[in-house]
């Protein structure tokens, strides 16, 4: 009997200095568990750019076709066998001419593409190569959610069913982890910005992947104040013909007090977020 009453006196003890209870249900708390790295490879006059967090892997465009055994070389660098989630922001050359490639020599999950089409033979390349894996390619809708580990991917656009530029189509996402925030743009111009401003949606971000390579046609006073950038990435290749990154949006980005890093000047752009803080890192070779 006394080992019975020290055994229930010890056991309130426990409870009382614990704040424990028999009756009490856990508290469910919202845990990071992993980090998310977001590389912005250098391929010259293109995009793309790969997404990591826990064992989930994201590829947004995949450069132009001259660059393609760069992006392959890049991802079997990097030990990526896999692609949980790849997204086609519009069917452009310069975003999609590795595209073929990745989905024939990587497994893939679900591809997303906006509903529209071209005749242009690196188009037809991809769609040749997921005919091969018996992939159909998925059309998504502003406010459609994509999960990759514990970061949450929102689409934004696009909002319209038809555009005269085809830039306009571009899929626009913005990734969530933790309390920090990406926005990837794609070639998305002016009327696309102005429509994903008028949905309201939250586009505060830490990071913009700056639209169309920094062309004046993109990066609006309005959407550069909206989504109020600490960081921005501009993907674009060395002396191209373009003129980008123009003149007029590095001064925008400059007067808004955003630190600008360019594939052209910094080669690949490394960011990692552990829900909280980033750090960045560069490689030219």
């Amino acid at each position: 009997m006394k080992k019975l009453l020290y055994l229930l006196t010890s056991f309130a003890l426990i409870v009382a200095l614990t704040g424990c209870s028999l009756f009490s249900k856990p508290v469910a708390t919202a845990v990071i568990s992993n980090e998310l790295t977001v590389r912005y490879l250098d391929v010259g006059q293109g995009d793309a750019e790969i997404l990591q967090c826990g064992n989930q892997t994201m590829l947004i465009d995949a450069g132009t076709n001259e660059s393609t055994n760069t992006l392959i070389l890049d991802i079997k660098n990097l030990g990526i066998t896999r692609f949980d989630i790849v997204v086609a922001t519009h069917p452009h050359e310069d975003h999609i001419g590795g595209m073929d490639a990745v989905i024939n020599q990587f497994d893939i999950g679900t591809v997303y593409m906006p509903d529209v089409t071209t005749t242009t033979v690196t188009f037809s390349d991809v769609l040749k190569a997921l005919k091969n894996k018996n992939l159909t390619p998925v059309h998504p809708k502003p406010g459609d959610v994509l999960k990759l580990g514990d970061a949450q991917c929102t689409v934004l656009a696009p909002n319209s069913a038809k555009y005269t530029d085809m830039n306009n189509y571009s899929i626009v996402l913005k990734v969530v982890f933790g309390s920090n925030s990406f926005l990837f743009t794609g070639d998305a111009q002016t009327q696309s910005e102005t429509e994903i401003l008028a949905q309201g949606y939250n586009l505060k971000a830490d990071v913009l992947k700056v639209g169309h390579h920094g062309s004046d046609t993109a990066t609006s006073p309005a959407f550069l104040a909206a989504v109020s950038p600490k960081y921005a990435v501009i993907e674009v290749g060395e002396g191209n013909d373009y003129g980008h990154p123009h003149a007029v949006t590095l001064q925008k980005l400059a007067a808004a007090g955003v630190t600008i890093y360019r594939t052209d000047l910094n080669g690949t752009v490394t960011i990692t977020s552990n829900g909280s803080n980033l750090s960045i890192g560069t490689v030219k070779p």
